[in-house]
């Protein structure tokens, strides 16, 4: 008789042995893929990380690099051919998108640039308005031109120098577009932006501006130089600190939106922490008499401190942002214009004038009462008496400055003149009293709205 087959043995050896030819089982052909994929993913990851690094380096070699200009693509703004590292303002007034690096014209050929009418006038250069011509089309682009002569080669390198470090870039700093040295006219020039509503001083002669106006002009302003005085950029990297050294009215110009943008850059110092206190005792006693601070007029800066330069800067904003105030139309009625200290010197008053006035008769320029009636005006005026504080470590820092102004602007709607609405305004979290100095008596004012912002004046970083 012969044996009962099991049939589940049969059709494990079926399994386990397969006639010749046949196709091996999805499952298991499905397994050795996924085995072989999770095998590759790590690789595959390792070369996408290593692809993405060295696309980043290669970018960054290109910004850095001085012919940066040459190799970005071109681009159209407002119909004309321009790169990007040439955002300038066009003709019809329009300021154009954000800039790249600031560059140096290596061509052996100047720039096809046609001198239209002067603008300014300072004491080591003349700026021009003028057109830069197109190639390839009769369309061109409005620039501005300041003009150094041959004999003031120093002043024009210097302010190249600054102008060149591609740190500079910012929307609240004057565009720089090239320099040039043209040896038939025996001149130096600095082409940059062109911002047709001229400096401060001239927008503040012309125009009273609004509350709204103020935050715009103070805030960017107190941007500008905080930047300038930052040792670091936003990104994190590290960041030659700048001092401007002759920070007024005249040397910021406005924009098409009303911001501030730095300018004249003839006796900035870089705070190059390789700099000996030798060399910053012989960057002398510099920029324009009615805007020095104390330390300054009194030859008494502390060297041994880089600080302290970026402290004097603080001082002069301080007037720039009393200006500011004085033509705001929140603070009641508004007189003409005048520069900080106004009437009480000359017009342009020297170093020994002015010494009298901020040394010996501690004087500042004159904080009405009726300024402090407007809640927001108030706070900006207890800003500027901290910045021009007799003592310099008792200044406050820009960027402290504009971070104030920022904290005031987000609370815009809070803060409003006391005749312009009934709304009740929430209890601030901090009430200061305010000292104001007022010729013949000194007045304690308390102001219950005023907008706090912890700002350490030592330990602040800029």
């Amino acid at each position: 008789m012969p044996l009962e087959q099991d049939p589940v043995e049969d059709s494990f050896s079926l399994a386990v042995q397969p006639p010749p030819g046949q196709v091996v089982d999805a499952t298991e052909e499905t397994q050795f893929l996924s085995v072989i994929l999770v095998s590759l993913l790590p690789l595959l990851l390792v070369g996408l990380v290593v692809l993405g690094m060295f696309y980043w380096y290669t970018v960054s070699r290109q910004r850095l690099s001085p012919d940066w200009d040459s190799a970005v693509k071109k681009r159209k703004v407002g119909g004309l051919d321009c790169s990007e590292s040439c955002a300038i303002m066009m003709d019809n007034g329009s300021d154009s998108s954000s800039t790249h690096a600031n560059n140096i014209n290596h061509n052996t050929e100047p720039l096809p640039i046609e001198l239209d009418q002067m603008v300014g006038k300072g004491r080591f250069a003349q700026v021009y308005k003028a057109k830069l011509k197109q190639t390839t089309s009769d369309q061109f682009e409005t620039v501005a031109v300041k003009i150094f002569p041959y004999e003031e080669y120093a002043s024009w390198k210097t302010e190249k120098d600054i102008f060149s470090d591609t740190d500079l870039r910012h929307e609240n700093v004057l565009h720089f577009l090239t320099a040039e040295e043209r040896k038939v006219e025996r001149q130096y020039w600095l082409i940059t932006a062109f911002h047709s509503r001229g400096n401060l001083q001239e927008y503040l002669t012309r125009h009273v501006i609004s509350w709204e106006d103020l935050q715009v002009l103070g805030s960017s302003l107190s941007r500008g130089v905080a930047h300038l005085h930052s040792d670091h950029l936003p990104c994190g990297r590290p960041k030659v600190p700048i001092v401007h050294r002759d920070l007024k009215s005249s040397n910021i110009l406005v924009k098409n939106d009303l911001s501030c943008c730095l300018c004249d850059f003839g006796l900035a110092l870089r705070l190059d922490s390789c700099l000996s206190v030798d060399d910053l005792a012989n960057s002398g006693q510099v920029g324009t008499a009615r805007y020095m601070a104390p330390e300054v007029l009194e030859a008494r800066l502390n060297l041994e401190n880089m600080e302290s330069f970026k402290q004097t800067d603080i001082y002069s904003m301080a007037l720039v942002l009393w200006e500011i105030t004085s033509r705001c139309e929140a603070v009641g009625e508004v007189k003409e214009y005048e520069p900080a200290y106004g009437s009480k010197v000359r017009e342009h008053p020297c170093v020994e004038s002015m010494k009298d006035n901020v040394l010996r008769d501690r004087g500042r320029p004159e904080i009405p009462d009726t300024w402090l009636r407007h809640q927001g005006v108030a706070v900006i005026c207890t800003t500027i008496m901290e910045c021009w504080d007799h003592d310099p470590e008792a200044r406050l820092t820009a960027h402290c400055v504009a971070e104030r102004i920022y904290e005031l602007e987000e609370q815009v709607d809070k803060i409003s003149s006391r005749s312009s609405s009934n709304e009740k305004i929430p209890e601030p979290e901090l009430k200061l009293p305010i000292q104001v100095d007022i010729p013949g008596e000194t007045k304690i004012i308390e102001l219950q709205d005023i907008i706090a912002v912890d700002c350490s004046v030592s330990d602040e970083k800029q």
